[in-house]
């Protein structure tokens, strides 16, 4: 999910380092709070299941893949199984790539939601902004039109759906289908009328940072390092092109597969750096056809990025478990989810219902 966006922002070292420090310290508020909502969760069970009818309109209370989520969703007319096989059936394509969209659908959720900022609650999936500018012209975006226009049918065919939740819904459908974890998906995203609530350009991950730069992007949206590898781990799938990036590759021999493939690769191939007139990028010893940005690279050369390179490289289990969780808080950053009953779950709810639910 890195790209190479237009502008950059240029931080001196004070800032950089008291913005770290900041970040590393929300960071882990953040994962405690996690733990507590977790843990309570599985002290708790919830009975409430199928859906209930209110004046004709039905309320999906469980939206997600998962049975036992129990986070209230938003009430909805749209038939959601409808839209998931909507977007299957868009998935494969001989044409195109490695004969499928599903990576794509992949960075176009990521995207969407990656632009969140903890620090002002501004950015995020909700509103759709990735269709208007000037967020669809940012360099991070580029090939993501292909994206939007390939699930556009998909809109229109039902009436309700937005733009948001069927960018999100795009990638967590198209990770399940190739083989990847089942993720917590559940609907309540607004559309925004144009682009002005975007936020400014280069909230994108570069790849040609190192770890200093792949921490002050992630820790502003409010994720530690290990759901910062797990998350970087989405590159087993998809490959760079030159009209986008600037770089050209896949980083794995099965770029439309979901697996661990990506650290066992980073760990166990040799890497040099490729000799040609584009931008700084590796490539394999032994066949030359693979590719790793200078950001993959960083997860090894960090110690504390390592560390969970090693572990997601030999427990596959473990890496779709941390991947699923890491990808659901990615696609929810700043939503406000109005429930069933009328309140907000989200952002602005209270402090006891953020913590259990």
């Amino acid at each position: 999910m890195f790209s190479r966006p237009i502008t950059r922002i240029l931080i001196n070292n004070v800032a950089r380092r008291s913005f770290s420090n900041q970040s590393r310290y929300n960071n882990r508020q953040e994962y405690q709070w996690s733990r507590t909502r977790s843990n309570f969760a599985r002290a708790t069970t919830n009975g409430v299941a199928g859906i209930a009818l209110s004046g004709g309109i039905a309320f999906i209370l469980h939206a997600s893949t998962a049975p036992s989520d129990n986070k209230l969703a938003t009430p909805s007319k749209v038939d959601y199984d409808q839209v998931r096989k909507s977007i299957i059936d868009l998935l494969d394509d001989n044409n195109y790539d490695d004969g499928s969209y599903g990576p794509l659908f992949v960075r176009l959720g990521w995207h969407a939601s990656g632009t969140y900022s903890h620090i002002d609650s501004t950015g995020g999936s909700n509103g759709g902004c990735m269709r208007f500018k000037p967020e669809s012209q940012w360099g991070a975006n580029k090939g993501l039109d292909l994206a939007r226009e390939r699930l556009e049918s998909v809109y229109r065919a039902h009436p309700g759906l937005t733009y948001a939740d069927l960018y999100t819904l795009a990638a967590v459908v198209a990770i399940e289908e190739m083989g990847g974890p089942k993720i917590k998906w559940r609907p309540g995203r607004n559309d925004h009328e144009d682009g002005k609530k975007s936020p400014a350009d280069g909230r994108l991950p570069d790849a040609a940072q190192g770890a200093q730069h792949i921490r002050d992007i992630f820790y502003r949206m409010g994720f530690n390092d290990q759901e910062i590898v797990a998350l970087v781990g989405a590159h087993s799938l998809g490959r760079c092109h030159l009209d986008r990036s600037g770089y050209e590759g896949p980083w794995t021999f099965s770029p439309t597969t979901f697996s661990n493939e990506f650290f066992r690769l980073l760990l166990e191939e040799k890497w040099q750096l490729r000799p040609w007139k584009g931008p700084q990028q590796y490539q394999d010893v032994k066949t030359k056809t693979l590719m790793m940005l200078p950001a993959d690279m960083a997860l090894v050369q960090d110690p504390d990025f390592r560390k969970y390179v090693l572990l997601y490289a030999k427990d596959g289990e473990k890496f779709h478990k941390d991947f699923a969780a890491a990808f659901e808080k990615l696609l929810e950053l700043g939503v406000d989810f109005k429930t069933t009953d009328g309140s907000r779950q989200g952002k602005s709810a209270s402090l006891w219902s953020r913590i259990f639910g």
